[in-house]
């Protein structure tokens, strides 16, 4: 890269931190006065409590390169025994523990060998995953999220997105974000981030004649 490259990429990481930690931080303050039953209820990750995402996105927030490599080594290249390792470490005794080690984790910029953009993907869904069940509602800037669209559409890396809207026509009726071409997926932007990742409920924020055949993607196999 030349200079004006090289600034112009160590800005756009920059302020995709920045976007990462506000996150962080609305999700913490959103989960401080949870009772023990909201902790224990189920999230949108399949087989996992809102606390156990939590967690999750605590081991994420902390893991480095060298570390989660030689997580994988020790778990023998099992990449889901792995996450489930890492998610154990950061849960903590009870509730307010795992709250407590995720507010440490706020302003990290420590990272597994991911792209920073994918890490503020991590965030927004799971926060998603958390909040939805709990009826929380959160006003994501519509940058931030169509800047996660911009990036699943094109990627399968961290969880199939690109393949699931293929031969889809995807629009926000909120922003800017459209792709694809076929029948039509229309809605909120941050409903279509959600749906492109898997999460069948937000089908129900969505309209169009490519909605069904989206929700039969997000189902199981």
């Amino acid at each position: 890269m030349t200079d004006p490259e090289l600034t112009a990429e160590r800005g756009h990481r920059s302020g995709v931190w920045a976007s990462i930690q506000t996150e962080r931080a609305a999700l913490a303050a959103d989960l401080a006065e949870l009772t023990e039953e909201q902790w224990a209820t189920p999230s949108l990750c399949a087989g996992l409590t809102v606390r156990e995402v939590l967690a999750h996105l605590t081991a994420g927030a902390s893991l480095n390169t060298a570390r989660w490599f030689a997580g994988v080594i020790r778990c023998r290249f099992d990449f889901d025994k792995q996450v489930a390792v890492r998610l154990a470490e950061q849960l903590g005794s009870d509730p307010a523990e795992t709250l407590e080690r995720f507010g440490r984790v706020v302003p990290s910029t420590t990272k597994p060998p991911l792209p920073v953009i994918a890490m503020l993907g991590e965030t927004l869904v799971h926060g998603e995953d958390i909040r939805r069940p709990l009826g929380i509602r959160r006003a994501y800037p519509v940058d931030v999220v169509t800047r996660v669209a911009e990036y699943y559409r094109g990627s399968d890396l961290v969880v199939v997105a690109k393949k699931r809207i293929a031969g889809l026509r995807l629009a926000a009726d909120d922003g800017p974000f459209t792709t694809g071409s076929g029948p039509v997926v229309s809605g909120p932007t941050m409903a279509l981030v959600m749906a492109m990742t898997g999460r069948e409920a937000y089908c129900d924020d969505l309209e169009g004649d490519g909605v069904e055949l989206l929700r039969d993607r997000c189902r199981p196999a």
